[in-house]
């Protein structure tokens, strides 16, 4: 047995390496996909998609035909500060379905759905979005898509994708904002 030196010493060094390749990505959990190496157990720690579009009501398949994605303008906030910035009195108030969170406010990617989308409730025309009634508005906290997280593009084209499979929602009918990018 000349060789049990040496297996213990690759095994010693394989668990070195493996503890610190651990301890640099729990480091580096809370950085975004382009500042390097990631961890994704805070992604996958955020929920399956499928529950965050499961509604109080059952929803008819044709009930809605068009997706449209736009940007808060904000640099941080959730349901209650974006109601408190649109000066609403309750969050149930707001003219969207979906808030896509960045870490100001809530978790990097968290999706929060609206009464309006658990209620399965039209986003009212006015102001600047005169839509339809079959529109489901998803608004992704930021001031444009440089300063999107990864995560939140990422979960909102999962929410995306979740959408127009369960409603049958054709590509040409999914709207994005100018800049987005995949």
């Amino acid at each position: 047995m000349p060789n049990q030196p040496r297996a213990a010493k690759i095994l010693i060094c394989l668990v070195v390496a493996m503890t610190a390749g651990a301890a640099l990505l729990m480091t580096l959990d809370h950085q975004s996909i382009p500042a390097g190496v990631f961890s994704l157990a805070s992604y996958s720690s955020l929920g399956p998609i499928a529950d965050i579009i499961h509604a109080k009501e059952a929803t008819n398949r044709n009930r809605w035909n068009k997706i449209e994605v736009f940007y808060s303008n904000t640099k941080g906030g959730n349901l209650e500060q974006m109601a408190s910035l649109s000066g609403l009195t309750s969050s149930d108030d707001l003219n969207f379905h979906f808030l896509v969170c960045n870490s100001l406010g809530a978790v990097d990617g968290q999706i929060q759905p609206t009464e309006k989308w658990i209620n399965q409730w039209s986003a009212l025309p006015g102001g600047i979005w005169y839509g339809s009634s079959t529109t489901i508005r998803i608004c992704i906290i930021s001031e444009t898509n440089k300063t999107a997280s990864d995560y939140q593009i990422s979960r909102a084209e999962e929410l995306i994708d979740a959408l127009s499979r369960k409603f049958n929602i054709l590509p040409s009918n999914i709207v994005h904002p100018k800049d987005w990018q995949l």
